[in-house]
């Protein structure tokens, strides 16, 4: 099976629609089957308490992304062979992307709000959901409402909420725990920035949609100072490296492949234990 790759921005477009669309095109150009973006508006997402409180949190204004981008950027998406889709951080959002989004991602820190994921559900898009910090009693409810919301289909991603996450607390294995427990794909959100971790994510533990944040590799996006961002040049080795690993797995089905029908013939015939077969001694 190929594994889908999510580009994931976040605020690194610095509000800049054409620095926006240069991450659709090296998106594309990397081998990511789709890319991300947020929209959120910081007085939807933080509490009163905090702003007036934490200046940190108020500039985040500076990281909101402008909905007079998304027009632009799921024409460019498309024009570029690769999928769009946005996380939506209030309700309202959830209309707004509707027509421009191929699905929904829900944030982790998003996982315990049934209405956002209900209104999701509700538009008969795909949502993929990230788990980080998350129990399995509390995915257990999440899906449980996109499950009564008649959600079209489900997607869950293991993720260490970290940023950046240590290779050593990516607790992959997690990974087949949520697949013993739930009947939908499951994949990895990475924040650890690591070869390792990804290749054993997609080749040990069966990881199918695989999401990375990246940043141009100028690396001035707002978040991308964290440490958790992939650059594109590194992305497009990784990527390239899985698929061609996945073409080396073959099909699975044990039957001859093209380079050895050559050669089935020189098989030592039953009869005596010659080779080749007595059908083709006769005519050679």
């Amino acid at each position: 099976m190929k594994n889908f790759f999510i580009a994931e921005v976040s605020s690194n477009h610095n509000s800049d629609l054409d620095r926006s669309k240069r991450f659709i095109e090296e998106s594309a150009k990397a081998g990511f089957d789709a890319v991300k973006f947020q929209l959120f508006k910081i007085d939807h997402l933080f509490s009163p308490e905090i702003l007036k409180k934490s200046k940190k949190h108020r500039d985040r204004k500076q990281w909101e992304l402008p909905e007079n981008f998304l027009p632009h950027l799921s024409e460019c998406a498309k024009s570029n062979g690769i999928e769009f889709s946005c996380t939506p951080f209030y309700l309202e959002a959830v209309e707004i992307l509707e027509e421009y989004v191929s699905f929904y991602k829900i944030a982790s820190y998003e996982l315990l709000w049934s209405d956002l994921l209900a209104k999701c559900s509700h538009t008969g898009k795909k949502v993929i959901l990230s788990t980080g910090m998350a129990t399995i009693e509390e995915i257990s409810a999440a899906v449980k409402v996109l499950e009564d919301s008649k959600c079209s289909a489900i997607e869950l991603l293991h993720c260490t909420s970290a940023y950046p996450t240590p290779p050593n607390e990516a607790n992959l294995k997690a990974i087949n725990t949520l697949s013993k427990c739930f009947s939908y794909p499951i994949g990895w959100s990475d924040h650890t920035v690591s070869f390792e971790v990804i290749e054993r994510a997609v080749n040990k533990w069966d990881a199918q949609t695989i999401e990375m944040h990246v940043d141009l590799d100028d690396f001035i996006g707002h978040e991308a100072k964290v440490g958790h961002c992939w650059s594109f040049s590194n992305s497009k080795k990784l990527i390239s490296k899985i698929r061609e690993g996945i073409l080396l797995d073959g099909s699975g089905i044990k039957a001859p492949v093209a380079a050895e029908e050559a050669d089935r013939n020189w098989r030592a015939d039953p009869y005596d234990g010659l080779r080749p077969l007595r059908k083709i001694r006769e005519n050679y």
